[in-house]
């Protein structure tokens, strides 16, 4: 485990440098945040009938989305893509230790050390700055009790170790592929449709909410969001951790299985 945590902190310390792009994204998710936020209060404005959502449980929703949005799988590791396409990959595979152990260490890294640049300031400025402006309906809300702030601790690192499972996949595209951007986009799709991103999964036709539940891409958002605003009581904590675990077992086995068959007929590019 030595090894695959020095993968993790070294990726991790260089990632923290890029000071300035977490700054951009702070600025450019607090944005989207607001627009989202609007649309969603003139829903509910005009809506006349029952909500699956109240307001303030929907504003945490969305804040949460931009402040822990770069724990989502959007994109496969750029050093592999690089890798794959310059041939440098035939180094890794010589490697004494499981390739796909250091890749998956090396995801946890890039799906946590930019969301921990960002989700800091943009959690104090929703939480706090939004009431000292006039925006207090808006504001992120903090857990209706302890149990349900340590639930969504605890459910945080299995969409953490979701995604990293769905992002290994991305990356044996890039394997498979050598050019994977449309299956990023396709990707891409699916996890910020499929996760609530884009509009939150209570909000879907009930005859498609347990589609959507039973997918992995609900325990990256919309589950561990709910269960912070008490929409889901903390009593469920069980069962979605069972249902992040048994997805992250599944792909992970996934994964190995398609990294096996890879290597075996793999083209090495590059001289």
């Amino acid at each position: 485990m030595r090894r695959y945590w020095a993968v993790i902190s070294t990726r991790f310390r260089m990632l923290l440098q890029y000071r300035a792009a977490a700054v951009a994204g702070i600025f450019t998710q607090s944005f989207w945040g607001f627009v989202r936020i609007m649309v969603l209060e003139a829903f509910y404005r005009s809506n006349t009938g029952a909500s699956p959502m109240n307001l303030p449980e929907m504003a945490a929703y969305v804040w949460l989305g931009q402040a822990l949005l770069a724990i989502l799988p959007w994109n496969a590791d750029p050093e592999v893509r690089s890798m794959v396409r310059t041939g440098s990959v035939a180094y890794e595979l010589a490697r004494p230790i499981d390739l796909y152990g250091m890749w998956y260490a090396r995801s946890i890294a890039i799906r946590t050390a930019p969301t921990l640049l960002r989700c800091i300031p943009m959690t104090i400025f929703a939480m706090f700055v939004l009431p000292l402006i006039g925006l207090g309906e808006w504001r992120l809300i903090p857990p209706p009790s302890v149990a349900c702030g340590l639930a969504f601790a605890i459910v945080v690192v299995g969409a953490i170790a979701l995604s990293c499972a769905f992002t290994m996949l991305v990356n044996l595209a890039v394997l498979w592929t050598m050019s994977v951007d449309g299956l990023t986009v396709i990707a891409v799709t699916l996890v910020i449709v499929g996760s609530g991103m884009v509009i939150p999964l209570p909000l879907f036709p009930a005859w498609s909410q347990w589609i959507f539940r039973s997918l992995p891409f609900a325990g990256m958002v919309d589950l561990p969001f709910r269960l912070y605003s008490g929409n889901i009581p903390a009593r469920d904590l069980v069962w979605l951790m069972l249902h992040q675990w048994i997805w992250v077992a599944m792909l992970v086995l996934l994964g190995r299985w398609w990294l096996s068959h890879l290597t075996q007929r793999m083209v090495v590019q590059g001289g």
